[in-house]
């Protein structure tokens, strides 16, 4: 491993020195001091963001057709998005995907033939790491609490028309009658308690609060070595989990070193949280309070505990505090699915012919039910690794992040699946249809086209 991953980190370190504000190469177990002023950082950094932009966007471009191609008549839960369309990681050229699919990974490896968009996904910069949020968030934020969420070093990446409805609605669990309950209206901290107000419990109440409170973390914070212009009282974890569902923001996973090898970690929605014996997509936490304290002392701030405590670390009270944090996000519910029944599986009396093909395929030959088991709300609480670098040259350095292999990852529920792209832990996914291509080649099962549109189809019901 050492003799594999000395070059690009070699290059990642003249990178560093040439021309950027970082002072050491990412190599290192702690996050760096900065050896700069703070000024001299942002401008250096500010007068890199459009480069650091556009290699970003020649990387999307190149991987990617990210136009905007609505299906027609298929809108997200909260009624104010369409459901984008079609396969859009882009194929070598020459190549079909029943021909790729019907070479081994070791073919695919050999002729370097996988998609760039089946490929791990950068940081939009990985050197430096940290939350990004999408603008609607950012504006939003800044509208109602005066607070920057916009970071001088880097934007988001993706167009907004990829991304989740904003702002999602919300389905409670002990209020099922009441449907969405956000009033189309983003939860912060200055409106919380009066939409739900007589709606949840004090207990509920206090969770939220909390959820909603911004607290340090590792841009956005008050010390020197901060990504936003302004001295900055932090992030709140709905924040990223808008509404408990999600905005796409993204960072870089808290439990992997060095820098240069830690994977992009998009979102996830916080829906069916009740449900769900494992939480972070590596770290296998075994419940929601452990995950809810976890991310308060660790991911906030990339993992690094000790970078924490200097810029304020939030410690909340197991018992009188991240209880109730635990409470309020389990009651937390999934969108309707009307053509499911209690089992999860469909009601042939309100199914589509082609709806209910696709819950064959599922089932059957797509191996989906293997780990999406539908009567545990489509996942199964275990790890998985699907071995992605078989089909690929492990060690590959794009946009200074080093391919290693993804290892386990948990089995995220399909449950509201089309409220939620980009898809995958790191959202390299743009559709579903990109996803049921994805698994395809992963998995082998060489579904045809017929296939193919009908699982869509029918994760549209979930």
């Amino acid at each position: 491993m050492p003799v594999l991953l000395a070059a690009p980190f070699a290059a990642i370190f003249l990178f560093t020195l040439e021309a950027s504000s970082d002072p050491l190469p990412p190599d290192l177990t702690y996050r760096p001091l900065p050896t700069l002023p703070f000024s001299q950082v942002k401008e250096i950094d500010e007068a890199q963001k459009p480069a650091v932009m556009r290699r970003q966007a020649d990387l999307l471009n190149r991987r990617y057709d990210l136009a905007n191609r609505p299906m027609e008549d298929v809108m997200m839960s909260g009624g104010t998005r369409p459901v984008q369309a079609g396969v859009r990681v882009k194929l070598p050229d020459g190549v079909s995907w029943d021909a790729l699919a019907s070479m081994t990974p070791r073919e695919i490896r050999d002729k370097g033939l996988l998609p760039e968009g089946f490929m791990p996904l950068p940081h939009v910069k990985q050197a430096t790491g940290g939350q990004v949020f999408p603008d609607r968030q950012i504006e939003e934020i800044a509208k109602q609490e005066a607070r920057d969420l916009r970071r001088f070093d880097a934007d988001f990446d993706f167009p907004d028309h990829l991304m989740p409805e904003f702002p999602p609605p919300i389905f409670l669990t002990t209020h099922p009658e009441l449907g969405d309950v956000s009033r189309g209206q983003l939860l912060t901290i200055k409106n919380h308690y009066e939409i739900l107000n007589g709606i949840i419990t004090p207990v509920q109440m206090e969770g939220l609060r909390l959820l909603l409170t911004p607290f340090p973390q590792e841009e956005f914070n008050q010390t020197e070595d901060r990504k936003v212009a302004g001295q900055s009282l932090g992030v709140a974890c709905l924040d990223c989990h808008s509404n408990f569902n999600t905005n796409g923001a993204f960072h870089l996973t808290p439990d992997v070193r060095p820098q240069a090898s830690r994977f992009r970690l998009d979102t996830t929605s916080l829906r069916g949280m009740f449900n769900q014996q494992i939480h972070g997509s590596k770290r296998s936490l075994r419940s929601v309070e452990d995950f809810t304290e976890f991310e308060q002392r660790t991911a906030y701030f990339n993992g690094d505990h000790v970078s924490a405590t200097r810029k304020g670390a939030n410690l909340p009270d197991r018992t009188n505090q991240v209880a109730m944090m635990a409470q309020m996000q389990n009651i937390i519910d999934f969108p309707p699915a009307p053509k499911l029944d209690v089992f999860g599986r469909l009601d042939p009396a309100r199914a589509t012919d082609l709806e209910l093909e696709g819950e064959k395929v599922f089932l059957g030959k797509g191996r989906c039910a293997d780990c999406h088991v539908p009567q545990t709300s489509f996942m199964d609480n275990n790890m998985h690794d699907l071995k992605l670098e078989r089909f690929y040259e492990i060690g590959k350095t794009v946009n200074d992040f080093i391919a290693l292999p993804d290892g386990p990852i948990k089995t995220f529920t399909l449950r509201g699946i089309k409220d939620t792209p980009p898809y995958l832990h790191d959202g390299r996914l743009m559709t579903l249809a990109d996803t049921v291509e994805f698994f395809n080649l992963v998995l082998g099962v060489k579904l045809d086209q017929q296939e193919k549109d009908a699982l869509v189809a029918y994760l549209l019901t979930l």
